[in-house]
């Protein structure tokens, strides 16, 4: 499924399912997967966190053992960190004791305060005290947008030296995300121990979206409709995006995102 309908993404769509097949083999796993998925926004990354959800549980996201937390909408006010903090850990720790094997989905996860994710760093740690709740299997998904530019960066170079997008390499890519993630900025991985204590097991980057890759997205949204579509139709959808840079104008600047309502205009 990741092969036919997430478009442009060789690097995120192996580096999920190895990790995911992986973790989900091992009879008796370390630690919990944490997976932190970076790129702009309409590449693909909630795409992926729902099509993953819905393959490994029944209801998906409506299962009782999946929660999904948005920063600003669940903790929306830094004053309110320390009640954040209290809340976050009892709901995680009710659902470890109640499901084998939880999944939780942290979207927008670089506006999540550095507390909050220092409050859940126990759960996602290295799994040895026997006489306490097994939290190993449970599996952790950040999403965000930052990162998206490095990434981007990375992805023009390589177009302007007439290499192809395919040979960008996860091991180049983790290299120049975990820099700019450490910067001192306004961000929580910055500043919390996520990274210095090495509990990302793998930072999945997600390149920025090309013409073509649109308007496969486009195609989807009219199969997913029933609706028929033609080589013309999907060239116009591709057409009303915005691209960047102002130049060579390759990448879609909000990926994918909106092209399924931009097909009410054949409607």
């Amino acid at each position: 499924e990741l092969s036919g309908q997430l478009h442009g993404q060789h690097l995120a769509k192996e580096a999920v399912v190895r990790a995911l097949r992986v973790f989900l083999q091992s009879p008796r796993p370390g630690k919990p997967l944490v997976l932190s998925f970076h790129g702009w926004s309409g590449t693909g990354k909630n795409f992926v966190a729902r099509l993953v959800t819905r393959h490994l549980y029944r209801d998906g996201l409506k299962s009782e053992c999946v929660r999904v937390f948005i920063a600003l909408f669940h903790f929306p006010h830094h004053t309110y960190v320390d009640s954040y903090k209290a809340q976050l850990k009892k709901q995680i720790s009710e659902i470890v004791q109640h499901c084998k094997q939880p999944l939780f989905i942290f979207d927008e996860a670089e506006k999540l305060h550095f507390s909050l994710l220092d409050a859940i760093k126990p759960f996602m740690a290295h799994y040895n005290d026997k006489d306490q709740v097994d939290y190993s299997r449970s599996i952790f998904l950040f999403l965000s947008n930052l990162g998206g530019n490095t990434i981007n960066e990375v992805a023009l170079d390589f177009w302007r030296a007439g290499r192809a997008r395919e040979e960008i390499s996860r091991e180049l890519l983790e290299q120049r995300l975990r820099l700019e993630l450490q910067e001192p900025a306004e961000n929580g991985y910055a500043h919390s121990h996520l990274l210095q204590e090495n509990l990302i097991d793998v930072l999945v980057p997600f390149l920025p979206l090309e013409h073509r890759h649109v308007k496969l997205c486009a195609r989807d949204a009219f199969l997913a409709r029933g609706l028929p579509y033609s080589e013309a139709a999907l060239q116009e959808v591709a057409n009303m995006m915005v691209f960047v840079p102002k130049e060579e104008k390759l990448f879609s600047a909000q990926g994918c995102k909106s092209v399924s309502q931009r097909i009410n205009y054949f409607l």
